[in-house]
């Protein structure tokens, strides 16, 4: 019974490593800000994206069990090496650009609630980081932190919301589809965010990974649900606090420290602190996590191998993490530039990445029993016209304003 719990337990891993990294510091200001700006309304869109996030992790999963070789070898060999190394370079320099946003997330975290200096906790937690890669079965101790980060804020959100004390029937009637004016640039800021398609696509990696290493573990595409579950919980959370504390006092939130600056008068101490702590499992497992995914794509696509074991991954994982950091220490935040970089980045690669992922798995001759049912492929497409809708709306907030 006890090894069957524990295989059972080590099949999750895969999908709690992509909501630790999906679920970082940007996603919670999004999330704070929600439900500062529009109290429960907009509870909604968590169910919304969270149902599609987990067809394309699902999908993900499945080409993991499905083929012997990575998802970018895949695609080479079906459009080509261009295609593989566009993914491989963009998906680099997206995580470059948003790592410096872990940073700052983790050293504010920290520096807040010991009254220090943040740039000193940015420093550590990248050298933290960044040991972390000596240690022989990386992907093991990165499944262990995972699961540990996300344990610790589940723990954090929770407390912090039952200091919050929410109303039922404004969590119910947010339930209800609605778009309150002037909101859609943070519902598609959101759904950009939680409808991590870069994190579907690396699930793929991360059950190979897992398979490697635990080969007597059967794996299923369905073990990745239990970890998007807890990514939708924690959005939730995180909204129905803002909700409860900052719109009913009307609270302005411009990222996710003011919801902890606004806890500390209302409720004392002890609430700003519990969110911190979640503030910084958010921050530090994005931190490693982000970081580990622009590693292990370039390495992939530039023929070093996708293995997190690999000396290149490796070095290219720590490059991420620190230059992350020096653009975190140098500039105090994420430099706008920076940010309109890495979304121009993301509005072409994200639906190129989501019709690779969806005609890959569609293909019998790659896929065989794990191929995509019918149900599924209507779903996927669904959620692909979902993703060029928000790379067409990108476009317009970027270049036609």
């Amino acid at each position: 019974m006890f090894v069957k719990l524990k295989k059972g337990l080590l099949s999750l891993g895969p999908g709690i490593i992509t909501a630790a990294l999906v679920f970082g510091p940007s996603k919670m200001t999004i999330t704070s800000k929600l439900g500062a700006d529009y109290g429960y309304s907009l509870l909604w869109i968590v169910i919304v994206a969270i149902f599609f996030m987990n067809i394309f992790t699902m999908m993900g999963a499945r080409i993991g069990v499905a083929t012997r070789q990575s998802l970018l070898t895949s695609i080479r060999q079906k459009w080509g090496n261009t295609a593989a190394v566009a993914i491989g370079m963009g998906i680099f320099l997206v995580a470059t650009s948003f790592q410096a946003g872990n940073s700052v997330g983790v050293g504010i975290a920290v520096a807040e609630a010991s009254g220090t200096s943040a740039t000193l906790w940015i420093i550590v937690f990248n050298l933290l980081g960044i040991s972390l890669l000596f240690f022989r079965a990386f992907y093991k101790v990165l499944e262990k932190l995972m699961i540990f980060l996300v344990a610790l804020m589940l723990f954090a959100f929770v407390t912090t919301l039952f200091f919050a004390r929410p109303s039922i029937g404004g969590i119910t009637g947010g339930l209800v589809p609605e778009l309150p004016g002037g909101s859609t640039g943070l519902v598609i800021a959101f759904f950009a965010s939680c409808f991590s398609i870069v994190g579907a696509f690396y699930q793929s990696y991360l059950v190979q990974e897992r398979i490697k290493i635990n080969p007597e573990i059967r794996e299923k595409g369905s073990s990745s649900l239990t970890g998007i579950v807890i990514l939708g919980l924690m959005s939730a959370i995180v909204m129905i606090c803002a909700a409860a504390v900052l719109n009913i006092k009307g609270i302005k939130v411009n990222n996710a420290s003011d919801m902890a600056r606004a806890l500390e008068p209302l409720f004392g101490s002890a609430a700003a602190t519990f969110f911190l702590i979640g503030l910084f499992g958010a921050s530090f497992s994005s931190l490693v996590g982000n970081a580990t995914v622009g590693g292990v794509l370039l390495g992939d696509a530039l023929g070093k191998g996708s293995q997190l074991n690999s000396k290149p991954v490796k070095l290219l994982i720590a490059l991420v993490m620190i230059f992350g950091a020096a653009i975190a220490i140098k500039f105090g935040k994420l430099p706008l530039e920076l940010i309109v970089f890495a979304q121009s980045v993301t509005i072409f690669l994200v639906p190129f990445i989501g019709i690779a992922m969806y005609a890959i798995s569609n293909d019998r001759k790659i896929m065989g029993k794990e191929v995509n049912t019918w149900f599924t492929k209507i779903l996927a497409a669904l959620g692909l016209l979902i993703l060029l809708f928000l790379a067409l709306s990108n476009i317009k907030e970027l270049f036609l304003k």
